[in-house]
């Protein structure tokens, strides 16, 4: 496995949280990447935007998604109108299908990503 050649250690000697500000202010190379992979899919899905956001959060679900993979996600859902109803109406929807473990799952790595963009924004307001 990869590590740091200054620390020996994996992640280069960054915290958590460290990782995660990077990721959510987008300096991360795979999240360039990513975000390359999905230039095009709205408008390939042939779905309303309400409609493509709320696709990606039941897949996010059923891949028992990490909390930065919802962060990535639910931020540009909520600038296209996405509410925290249709949000949880997804949930309520795909339960029986994913089953009450993925949807506990979800909840939580909602919970953190929320937490995650909410230091995030707090740290861009105390630098500026």
């Amino acid at each position: 496995m990869p590590t740091s050649k200054s620390t020996g250690k994996r992640g280069g000697g960054m915290n958590t949280e460290e990782k995660c500000t990077n990721v959510a202010h987008g300096s991360a190379p795979v999240l360039e990447q990513l975000a390359a992979m999905t230039l095009d899919t709205l408008d390939n899905s042939g779905l309303d935007e309400s409609t493509y956001h709320l696709v990606r959060l039941a897949a996010l679900v059923a891949s028992d998604a990490a909390p930065v993979s919802y962060l990535v996600n639910m931020g540009p859902a909520a600038e296209a109108g996405v509410t925290l109803e249709q949000t949880q109406g997804v949930l309520v929807a795909i339960a029986p299908i994913v089953g009450s473990a993925r949807i506990a799952s979800a909840a939580g790595n909602l919970l953190r990503s929320y937490r995650i963009a909410t230091a995030v924004a707090e740290t861009m307001d105390e630098e500026m």
